[in-house]
């Protein structure tokens, strides 16, 4: 009897052995074949991170143009998008210009109040600054020598502070009704502008548009929808020049 009980307690341990040895084995396999699959999923997520990150920090900068002017540029009468300023960034988001466009038009501003308040708008960066004003102090009969001298003074102030900004002037004219005289002199004011501050120049900003029922407001002075898609061309034409 003992030597019956002591066998079948060798054999027990023998089998206990065998059993965790299983056990043990069989963790091994199972921990094997988990492992690729979940570090290949932790690869590809950080992969995918890295990656959305990196897209993030290299997206370029915008650079800024400012419309500054009067109702015209304001879009008098219509909706902010079919101001030509607005129908210019969407030509440029079109054609996949990195520019942000900014409405700085007021109605009725004149070259006095256009100098009052540019310091205002210039705190932001500026990279293209294009001058739109006078036609409101020319509508007043207002001193053209003053109207010079102030939109003189609003570019230096841009220059003064962002002295890369390229400028370009918005030349406009005036009805033969104000005499042959201040319609020379009125018209002259931007071109001059123009060459001393080497600037770009958009001869007549209402060109085609100006005179023109079918293009123009019941008020007789303001683009409509249609005539603000001329007038965007006219000045496309010139901005286009000096976009990157």
């Amino acid at each position: 009897m003992v030597i019956k009980k002591n066998n079948f307690k060798t054999m027990w341990i023998y089998f206990s052995k065998y059993v965790l040895i299983l056990i043990f084995l069989s963790c091994i396999i199972f921990s094997c074949n988990n492992k690729p699959n979940n570090a290949e999923h932790v690869v590809t997520t950080n992969t995918n991170e890295t990656k959305a990150s990196t897209e993030v920090i290299k997206e370029p900068d915008k650079k800024t143009i400012l419309f500054f002017g009067n109702s015209l540029t304001a879009g008098y009468g219509l909706e902010e998008e079919e101001s030509f300023p607005s129908l210019i960034q969407n030509r440029m988001d079109s054609l996949h210009f990195e520019y942000h466009v900014i409405n700085g038009g007021l109605s009725g501003e004149t070259s006095a109040g256009g100098k009052g308040r540019i310091e205002w708008v210039l705190n932001q960066n500026v990279d293209i600054f294009i001058l739109e004003l006078g036609a409101n102090d020319m509508l007043r009969g207002l001193d053209l020598k003053a109207t010079n001298q102030n939109l003189k003074d609003i570019l230096n102030i841009v220059k003064s502070k962002y002295p890369s900004a390229i400028l370009i002037i918005a030349g406009m004219k005036a009805p033969p009704n104000m005499g042959k005289e201040y319609v020379m002199e009125f018209q002259n004011i931007f071109s001059s502008l123009a060459r001393e501050f080497e600037a770009g120049l958009i001869p007549f900003l209402l060109d085609k548009v100006a005179g023109n029922p079918e293009l123009i407001l019941s008020d007789g002075k303001h683009p409509n929808a249609d005539g603000q898609k001329i007038v965007m061309e006219n000045v496309w034409d010139v901005l286009e020049n000096y976009l990157i």
